[in-house]
Formats: structure tokens, sequence, C-alpha cells
């Protein structure tokens, strides 16, 4: 059996109708002749993009080398935590909700879908949806969808460059155009579509009615300013949360990390850069290049690394808590 080092993910392109084939902020060097909504990072499916393990699936790793891949942190060791992908919103989302894990175990899944939306980038104007409007109900929310006029029930906010979304599961919500979003979830697919603006696509109405909550700790995230490290570097924690941990890093200087945090627990690692390129290195395995639109996963097994930027690099690092964390503070 090969040993885990660094790995480079192969990007996946989704096409969705409410997509771009722009999509040059983040991939300046690719050119796609569909509309494409999502680039998937870290999913079941993603493929490894270097080394000796290339084209293997994040599925048949974490089924080879369980916690050597996704550390002591995760909750099934056979299966990688973590999906992220980045979002290419041109055209409103559908309408739709992802199950919580109380209401996935109910039809059979092994847990639920709470996320959470880095904006990396923001037109003037951009909006999403989350939640319901204050005093509405989900009785209420279905009686819209009935009359086409479901957008009026739901809770609409401006985006800015920066901000960190916390989405509960449970959370009625939708992306509108003009952001570029990086979002970090647990390893699921389970949406529940319940408004399409007439697109000709199956609705989920009973499975996400049954999903909708009306009171979530959804929201912006509060979160403290960031932190200079070293001379000329900054963190910027984001969010953390019961499923996840995400922080923002401006890098000039060469950092390091631990694949365990306070906990002493260890968790595989995710790091997506959104601008600039860097070098990943640990002692023992061969460098690997970080570049904008670049995911690569660090097996729990490797240890500590570092990123050594090429000149300067902007990325999220994401990976699973290894105690019990409360639901982040937010507001809408």
């Amino acid at each position: 059996m090969e040993s885990l080092y660094p790995l480079l993910m192969q990007p996946g392109f989704d096409p969705r109708p409410w997509g771009t084939q722009d999509l040059s902020p983040i991939y300046p060097n690719h050119r796609f002749d569909q509309k494409i909504g999502e680039s998937w990072l870290t999913g079941d499916e993603c493929k490894v993009a270097n080394g000796p393990l290339k084209g293997k699936s994040l599925a048949q790793l974490s089924e080879e080398y369980q916690r050597d891949l996704v550390g002591e942190a995760a909750r099934d060791p056979k299966r990688f935590p973590l999906l992220l992908k980045f979002l290419f919103p041109h055209e409103k989302l559908s309408v739709q909700v992802h199950p919580d894990d109380a209401q996935a175990m109910r039809v059979g899944q092994p847990w639920g879908k709470t996320e959470c939306w880095y904006v990396a980038y923001a037109k003037p104007g951009a909006q999403i949806a989350l939640g319901l409007k204050p005093g509405v109900t989900a009785a209420q929310l279905e009686e819209a969808i009935h009359q086409n006029r479901a957008e009026e029930v739901l809770n609409w906010i401006d985006v800015y460059a920066g901000d960190m979304i916390y989405v509960a599961g449970g959370t009625v919500h939708t992306l509108g155009p003009g952001s570029i979003i990086v979002e970090t979830q647990q390893q699921s697919d389970m949406t529940y579509r319940l408004y399409d603006y007439g697109r000709p696509r199956e609705l989920h109405l009973k499975d996400g009615m049954a999903a909708v909550k009306e009171n979530v700790k959804s929201g912006k995230v509060l979160r403290p300013a960031p932190e200079q490290i070293r001379s000329k570097s900054r963190r910027a924690p984001l969010v953390a949360a019961p499923y996840f941990v995400v922080e923002m890093f401006e890098a000039k200087d060469a950092l390091q990390f631990a694949v365990r945090d306070d906990s002493g627990k260890s968790s595989a690692q995710i790091l997506v850069a959104v601008e600039g390129c860097g070098v990943i290195e640990a002692p023992g395995f061969e460098p690997v290049t970080l570049a904008k639109g670049d995911a690569v996963v660090i097996p729990a097994s490797v240890g500590d690394f570092g990123v050594r930027p090429q000149w300067a690099v902007e990325f999220l690092r994401a990976y699973v808590p290894g105690r019990a964390l409360p639901e982040p503070e937010t507001r809408m």
C-alpha cells in the first residue's frame, strides 16, 4: 500500500442552469462550453492529481486508509468528512433546504448537511436568502410556493467579499447572482428543491417541507478581527462550528501548521487557494504547489506541514474539530 502524502485534488466542474461559462476570477486558464455552477474539490468522487495515488478518488482512499487519511476527529473512519467547492451563481439558485442530522437519519442517511459560505467575491448588490422572514411559518412558505411567490417570504440579505455565512441544516436558502462562494459542508449531497422559478426541474416538496425548520442559528458569523502572524501575514478565524472549523490566511511569510487542534485529536486538513500561489511542504514528502482555484488535502498521517508563499497566497484552511463545538454566533 502506497504511503499517503499531500494530495493535490483535481477540480470537478459541474454544469448547472444557474451557472456561467466565465470562471476566470478563479480559473483564468479554463474555457467552458456549458454553464458551470460548481467546482467540486473534495467530494467522494473527486480524484487526486499528483503522485503515486493519481486518479484515485477520496472515497477509495478513505475506504483504504481510514484514520490515516481522515484523522481521529472524523465521525466515520471510512468516509472523507468535508466537501469543499466553489459556487459560481450567475442566476438565482433554486430555493432549497438540506436536512439536519436528525431528519437525514429518519430517511436512512448517516448525517445531514450543514454548511458555510465564504464570500470570495461579490458585486455590489449581491444577495442571498437565508431563512424565512420574521413571523413566517413553514405552512405559509408552502402556500407561497404553490402560489409562485416563494421569494417574497424569504429573508434576503446583502453579502460582501469576506463575509462568512453559516447555514444550519433545516434552513431554507438560495443564492442570488453576483458572488463567488467557497462552500464547506458535511460530506452529503442531500438537497431538497422547494421552488425553481418555473425551471423544468424536479421539486421535492414532501421531503423538503419535512426538513424545514422555522428557527435556526444561521446568519453572518460574528467573528474576531484578523490577527497578525509573523511579520507580514494575517490569520482570520471565519467559523468554528460542530462540523467544521474554517480560517483564512493571507500569507507573505512561511507558515507552519499542525494536523491536531487543541483537543489533541488529528484531522485531515483542506487548503483552498483563492488568490496567489504557495508551496506546501512536509518533512519527507515532495512539495506541492497550491495555486488559485486549487485544493490540497493533507492526510492526518502526514503530521505537521508548512505553506511557503510564492510572493503571496490567500487560502482557506478547513478541518474537523476534535472537540464538541457549539453553533457560532450569527446575525441576519
